[in-house]
């Protein structure tokens, strides 16, 4: 078996290590270099160029330059328009209303764009080590979606690659940290800001156990934003000054991005830098020249958003881990962001003065920790073991549009659970399983990842029919769902695996509004359960009364509908409260036990018993969360389709 290589695919930088005598390296490139720009470059000829000789070539073949390509793998159209804004190369709308990349009137969807630079990372590789190399680990954000995880790993099949494992970055980066201290039983945070992505795990290790607590982040929050603070700045500043809006010329537009990052790298080590480009643009009268000071305050202020925006994940985080900050032992940084001065006071005033550990390469600890795990399946790394989570909650919508949990946020990876359903409707003969991921109470505040229909169920009164929905989520982070009739064995199962991912402020918009709506939700999850009770009560009457109508009084009947209008009124109401159905409820139950009883004592031999009102509603929960053998259901790869996924906690 040849080596297994990790790799760190970045939004601006990648890096690819190996480990050699139980030692993770770091493989340079070609040109020399630790670390790869993210970047494809293609020229007139059709000459395909990657890395640093992209870079190189940027400003003057602007048009068929791609980078940050990261950003829009796995996403859909209508959720990256910002990103679109901002980059020089052609965007336009791919299959499934993906992101695509035209060049030259050929389009390149963001897979085919990461697999070059894959291809890149493991001809390097191979140069090192000379040997073929085929087998990898690459690393994700933490708060990448399914359809993103499984883009990822098409880029790396589509570059030759066999991927092993996909797995989050911060948790690759304390496996870096922790390797020689295994036997140091320490919580430790990861503050990962990178170029595109923000991600805040936390991690308890010991005894050679990489347990991750709860994991944090922001998808789209990263250097990228901090140069674009600094370029629309300038931008406005030429504007006011010259009356040109430099964004409309390409080429001008990334010789700013480039003195943006240039100008926010010096910053990291001077209080002030000089913006210099001359011949930036021209007019009728003449060429135009932009030189400009930036200082550190300045920048600081411009980014001050940003930088505040790193502040509620690690929050989150703390939180879903019940721990505090007092309990936290190690803070690493990861990303070239993280380099930034006000990103780091920022997080030691956060930590009470807790200044951050900086034992580990902030470019390089990701694919350190890559290699590490590529070690450990490779089997070269013994008495390793990594405990990771998803970090969105997965269920499914039942009767009222309510979101049921299957798997919980933070559960830890692999795992699988079922639950069991039942119709919700006499002779019903098929189910919808609408799969979702998020925290609020109501289906249709989350994410759909994706429905499939469950056929051939015997005709049946509600509530017979037990369907089991299983959820199994594997060590990639990939979900599959299935579906299976208990009576007639009859199973349907999908795969979620879409192009289209979650906005970049979905998931930490679905955290924000589960607890700025938590009162709302709890208000409208009561008011669907009462709503199911109501029906049962309906549904429980209208039989009895077409069954032993005879056996019933008139007055009852009187009373009966009066209350049953009643109920059905307030239910109606929008405004109505939780207490006033409750007691429409109440009144109609203990009516309907009367009626019982009257059915009871005047029944005739031949007769039906009694009527006792169930209060529960249509869907059956019958078992909580189980563990079951996946193996009983069959996943088909033709059998599967479109949607996406996220995880949240």
């Amino acid at each position: 078996m040849g080596k297994v290589i990790g790799i760190d695919l970045g939004t601006t930088n990648s890096c690819v290590a190996v480990l050699e005598g139980g030692q993770p390296v770091v493989i340079t490139n070609s040109e020399g270099g630790r670390t790869t720009p993210s970047m494809v470059g293609f020229g007139k000829t059709g000459d395909r160029l990657v890395g640093q000789l992209a870079k190189r070539q940027a400003v003057t073949n602007a048009e068929n330059t791609v980078f940050s390509i990261k950003r829009f793998i796995g996403r859909r159209w209508e959720d990256t328009q910002i990103e679109r804004s901002r980059v020089p190369y052609n965007c336009v709308k791919g299959k499934d209303d993906t992101v695509d990349v035209q060049i030259r009137g050929r389009n390149h969807t963001p897979q085919e764009i990461s697999a070059m630079i894959l291809q890149k990372l493991k001809q390097d590789a191979e140069n090192y080590l000379g040997e073929s190399v085929t087998q990898a680990v690459i690393t994700v954000p933490a708060y990448f979606s399914d359809a993103q995880r499984q883009a990822t790993k098409d880029a790396g099949t589509i570059a030759g690659l066999e991927v092993l494992r996909i797995i989050n970055e911060p948790t690759a980066a304390a496996l870096a940290y922790g390797l020689e201290k295994q036997d140091q039983d320490q919580c430790v945070l990861v503050f990962d800001l990178g170029g595109g992505t923000f991600d805040v795990s936390i991690l308890q290790l010991g005894d050679g156990v990489f347990e991750v607590k709860a994991t944090s982040g922001n998808n789209h929050l990263g250097g990228d934003d901090f140069d674009a603070c600094i370029v629309d700045w300038l931008n406005d500043i030429f504007r006011q000054q010259e009356g040109i809006d430099l964004t409309q010329d390409k080429m001008a537009l990334q010789r700013l991005r480039e003195a943006a990052e240039k100008a926010k790298i010096e910053l990291s080590g001077t209080l002030s830098t000089s913006i210099n480009l001359p011949f930036i643009t021209a007019d009728e009268t003449g060429p135009k020249h932009l030189e400009i000071e930036l200082t550190r305050a300045k920048f600081e202020e411009l980014a001050s958003q940003l930088i505040q925006a790193t502040i509620d994940p690690m929050e989150q985080a703390l939180k879903d881990a019940n721990l505090t900050t007092e309990d936290i032992n190690r803070i690493l940084l990861v990303g070239g962001s993280t380099r930034i001065p006000a990103v780091q006071d920022a997080l030691k005033k956060f930590f009470n003065g807790k200044a951050p550990d900086r034992s580990v390469n902030p470019d390089e600890a990701v694919a350190l920790g890559a290699a590490i795990q590529a070690g450990v399946l490779g089997g070269e790394v013994k008495d390793l073991l990594l405990l990771d989570v998803t970090p969105l909650s997965l269920g499914i919508e039942t009767l009222g549009e309510v979101f049921t949990r299957i798997i919980d946020r933070n559960t830890t990876i692999p795992s699988s659970k079922t639950q069991v359903f039942s119709t919700a409707t006499d002779g019903q003969t098929s189910v919808e399983i609408h799969v979702l991921q998020g925290e609020r109470a109501m289906a249709r505040d989350n994410k759909s990842l994706g429905k499939f229909q469950l056929t051939g169920i015997p005709p049946a009164p509600r509530g017979v029919p037990q369907i089991e929905v299983a959820f199994e989520i594997d060590a990639n982070g990939i979900l599959k769902v299935a579906a299976r009739d208990k009576g007639t064995g009859r199973a349907q199962s999908v795969e979620i695996s879409n192009t289209g991912g979650l906005s970049n402020s979905e998931i930490e918009r679905m955290r924000q509004e589960s607890e700025m709506f938590a009162e709302e939700d709890s208000r409208r999850m009561q008011l669907v359960e009462l709503k199911n009770q109501a029906d049962s009560l309906f549904h429980s009457y209208e039989t009895t009364l077409k069954e032993n109508g005879m056996a019933i009084a008139d007055s009852l009947k009187t009373q009966a509908n009066e209350k049953i209008a009643q109920l059905r009124s307030a239910i109606a109401d929008p405004k109505v409260s939780i207490d006033e159905v409750r007691s429409h409820l109440d009144g109609l139950q203990q009516l309907l036990y009367t009626v019982g009883s009257a059915v009871y004592e005047n029944a005739q031999p031949f007769g039906n018993s009694t009527f006792e009102p169930n209060p529960d509603s249509g869907i059956n929960f019958e078992d909580d969360t189980v563990s079951v053998d996946m193996s009983a259901f069959a996943f088909e790869t033709d059998a599967t389709m479109t949607a996406d996924y996220e995880a949240v906690d």
